[in-house]
Parts: structure tokens; C-alpha cells; sequence
């Protein structure tokens, strides 16, 4: 059985992510840094995401790179603890260098979130859910 899960992204510049991710407040994992490798954690159990130069990216997947801009590869989801929460990490991706077309707003009575797209095109959910009001529970 798997111990760990950790998610592999493709980046066209490691430094400019840094610099985006940073001013978001994630951390990163120093030692594991390299010209063209950037480990962050996300989150109370630090699941890391590896950011990876596309050159060596494409030499793990011997495959082209999804191109961002026509469709969505991946949508990666974060949880927040409150709606004003939601709204501080938008202003931040926006404020940082993101794209965003879809402002924080409540959906389906029980989930308050927005979707910002990074500098390479990844698309990140935010989201507040107020599992009380979650019509399965």
C-alpha cells in the first residue's frame, strides 16, 4: 500500500514559482531545491508539491507537457478555514501574478471557494466547506 502521496508540476520558470507561491505563504523544503527542482508542502500534513523545469519534467512522463491554455490538466484544491480565508488567498494569487475569472462566491449551500490559475496555467481551488450544512451528512 502507498505511505505517501506528493504531486509532480511542471514549471517554465522555478524562481518566478517560488516567488509566486511565496507571497501565497506556502514553505518550502530547502534541501530538496535545486536549478531545476522546488519542493513546497501544503497544508497541516505538509503534502508536498514538487515543482519541476519542463525539460526535466517531460523526462520523467517521456510525453508532452498539457498546454494549460487550452484545457485543464489537474485541479488542485485547498481547504480554508473561513470564507474571509477564500477571499484573502484570491487577493493574494491575483495581488501574486494569478489569473482568476471565477470571484469567491457560495456554491451548492455548502462550500464557499474561488479558482485562480498559477503563472504556468495550474489551476488551484480554494475552498471554505461548512460540512454542517452538507445535505449527506
Amino acid at each position: 500500500m502507498a505511505k505517501e502521496l506528493w504531486i509532480n508540476l511542471p514549471v517554465k520558470d522555478i524562481k518566478r514559482s517560488k516567488a509566486f507561491f511565496t507571497q501565497l505563504g506556502f514553505s518550502f523544503i530547502e534541501e530538496r531545491e535545486t536549478n531545476d527542482m522546488l519542493a513546497m508542502k501544503i497544508g497541516e500534513k505538509n503534502v508536498p508539491v514538487m515543482l519541476f523545469a519542463e525539460n526535466t519534467f517531460k523526462g520523467f512522463t517521456n510525453r508532452e507537457i498539457a498546454d494549460t491554455k487550452l484545457g485543464t490538466e489537474v485541479l488542485l484544491s485547498i481547504d480554508a478555514q473561513s470564507k474571509e480565508e477564500v477571499d484573502e488567498m484570491a487577493a493574494k494569487a491575483i495581488n501574486a501574478g494569478g489569473k482568476s475569472n471565477h470571484k469567491p462566491s457560495e456554491m451548492n449551500g455548502w462550500m464557499y471557494g474561488c479558482l485562480f490559475t498559477d503563472p504556468d496555467g495550474h489551476q488551484w481551488n480554494v475552498l471554505y466547506m461548512q460540512m454542517s450544512k452538507h445535505k449527506f451528512l
